[in-house]
C-alpha cells in the first residue's frame, strides 16, 4: 500500500474493501482500525465506496432459497455447516463495517468512525476464531455455499446512514442477540466448549455493537427532531424485506438501547 494510499481513511477503508481473499482482508480491516486508533489516518473521505466489497473466489454464494438445509447442528456435517455459515456472516460483517465508516463517515462525527472502525476490528477476530474452529474440523472458509443475501441490506440503504444504522446494526446483528443463545446451549450440551466459548465471545461483543448502532441512529433522529423508535420503524418498513419476529431476547436487546418501543409494534407485539 503506497502512503498515499495511508493518508487519509477513505483511501484506507476504500483498499480493505476492495481486498477478496479472506484472510488478507481480515489483516488489512484490523490494520486500518489499528492505524485509525494510533492517528495514522486523515479524517477524512476523498474516494466513493465501491457498490459492493470483493469477494474470495470461495464460497460459491446461493440465493438463500437454494441454501441447503442446515439442521440442528447434530451430525457432523451439520456443525460444520452451522460453524462455516457464522464465519460467513461475520465475514460479511466486517465489510458492512468498514463500509459504514467509508460511506457515512464524512457526514457523521469522529466517535462514528470510532465504533464502527472497533466493530469492524471485531468482526474480523470473530472471523479468524471461526476460520480456526472449522480447520478443526479439516475444513476451511469457502468449503461450503454461503448465503448471497447478506449485502442486500447495504446495498438498499447506501444513500441514507439513518436507514443503514435501523436496518444492519438493529435489525441483523439485533437478531443474532435472540438467535446465539440457544445456539450456545446445543453446543455447550454437544460438549463443544471451544465453541460454546467462541459464540459467548461473539455474544458479548454483539451487544456492544447493537448499542452503538443504536446511539448513533438516536443521536441521528434526536437532531432531525424526530421520535426515534417511530423512525425505526419507518425506515426497517421502507428497506427490510424480512420479517420482524419473536422469540427475541429482550434482556441482550434492553442492555444494547433497543427497547420493546422499537421492535414489538412490527413483530405485533402488545
Amino acid at each position: 500500500m503506497s502512503t498515499s494510499h495511508q493518508q487519509t481513511l477513505g483511501r484506507a477503508i476504500r483498499d480493505a474493501l476492495l481486498i477478496g481473499p479472506a484472510r488478507a482482508k481480515v489483516f488489512a480491516a484490523r490494520q486500518v482500525a489499528r492505524d485509525w486508533r494510533l492517528g495514522r489516518l486523515a479524517h477524512e473521505f476523498d474516494v466513493a465506496m465501491p457498490d459492493a466489497p470483493a469477494r474470495p473466489a470461495r464460497p460459491e454464494l446461493l440465493p438463500p432459497a437454494k441454501m441447503p438445509k442446515r439442521g440442528k447442528g447434530g451430525t457432523l456435517k451439520g456443525r460444520i455447516a452451522l460453524w462455516h455459515s457464522l464465519a460467513h456472516i461475520e465475514f460479511v460483517a466486517i465489510d458492512l463495517a468498514l463500509d459504514m465508516v467509508g460511506r457515512f463517515g464524512a457526514q457523521m462525527p469522529r466517535t462514528f468512525a470510532d465504533d464502527f472502525l472497533s466493530v469492524a476490528a471485531d468482526e474480523a477476530m470473530h472471523f479468524a476464531l471461526l476460520e480456526r474452529k472449522l480447520a478443526a474440523y479439516g475444513m476451511r472458509y469457502g468449503s461450503l455455499p454461503a448465503h448471497a443475501g447478506l449485502w442486500q441490506s447495504a446495498h438498499a440503504t447506501r444513500h441514507d446512514v439513518a436507514a443503514r444504522l435501523a436496518v444492519v446494526p438493529m435489525v441483523l446483528e439485533a437478531r443474532g442477540l435472540d438467535v446465539t443463545p440457544a445456539m450456545l446451549e446445543r453446543v455447550r450440551a454437544q460438549g463443544d466448549e471451544t465453541g460454546a466459548r467462541i459464540l459467548s465471545r461473539i455474544l458479548e461483543d454483539e451487544i456492544r455493537h447493537v448499542a452503538l448502532g443504536t446511539k448513533h441512529f438516536v443521536a441521528c433522529c434526536e437532531s432531525d427532531g424526530i421520535d426515534p423508535p417511530e423512525r425505526w420503524q419507518t425506515l426497517v418498513n421502507q428497506h427490510f424485506r424480512g420479517t420482524i419476529k419473536p422469540p427475541f431476547n429482550d434482556s441482550a436487546r434492553y442492555a444494547a438501547g433497543l427497547s420493546r418501543d422499537y421492535y414489538g409494534a412490527l413483530a405485533g407485539l402488545t
